[in-house]
């Protein structure tokens, strides 16, 4: 039988993770092989191999081209499968707690993400507003001010992310003060204009906030 692989190398994170996920999913029997250039790449598939209870191998084949085989493996599942049935076990008898399921509001108040350096930031950016797209659930809203707000208009790598966001239900609402402080409000290419009075409502009356 022909062995699936997945050529990962030269994506960014979190594609590689995404994509080997989606296509062991998919799979009755569970064999892949995925191709990535960096050892952090190999990391988060090796922890997404043990989250998903298989057998996972690792070889570098060259300075910048590492393996990661994901196999099926019966102890490894079967454990897998004891753990969950421990869980619901030990939680039948519970008291409901509140464990941050309920609808969440994304704030973003800049194009990019964490602080030190900008191209890097951007990167990282995109790539956290893509994995939104990938998640289960989709956040009830994104919310958009200062320099967040260039994130919906033309041009914005993240725009066709946000878009898909909002077909997934997902309200996107961008400060209308900060559009018009950067002269881009006729650049508005998803979800809709909102003001600091909403926004403060949207955050006071939303379950969890996410800032990325």
């Amino acid at each position: 039988m022909e062995k699936n692989v997945l050529d990962m190398r030269g994506v960014a994170c979190p594609g590689p993770v995404i994509e080997a996920k989606k296509a062991l999913e998919n799979m009755e029997k569970k064999e892949l092989e995925v191709l990535v250039d960096n050892q952090a790449a190999v990391q988060n598939l090796t922890r997404l191999g043990s989250y998903m209870g298989l057998e996972i191998k690792t070889e570098q084949r060259g300075e910048k081209e590492f393996s990661v085989l994901f196999q099926e493996n019966g102890q490894g599942q079967e454990q897998q499968k004891k753990k969950e049935e421990k869980g619901d076990a030990e939680c039948a008898e519970c008291a409901p707690v509140f464990i941050g399921t309920g609808k969440k509001t994304v704030v973003i108040a800049s194009d990019t993400m964490g602080s030190g350096d900008d191209v890097l930031g951007r990167l990282l950016m995109k790539s956290f507003i893509y994995a939104l797209t990938e998640l289960k659930d989709v956040p009830e809203r994104v919310i958009l001010y200062n320099g967040g707000a260039k994130l919906s208009i033309e041009g914005s790598s993240s725009l066709e992310d946000l878009r898909h966001l909002e077909s997934q239900g997902a309200e996107i609402l961008t400060c209308g003060t900060c559009l018009n402080h950067y002269q881009i409000t006729d650049k508005l290419a998803v979800g809709r204009i909102t003001n600091m009075y909403e926004i403060a409502e949207k955050m006071m009356g939303a379950e969890a906030i996410i800032r990325p």
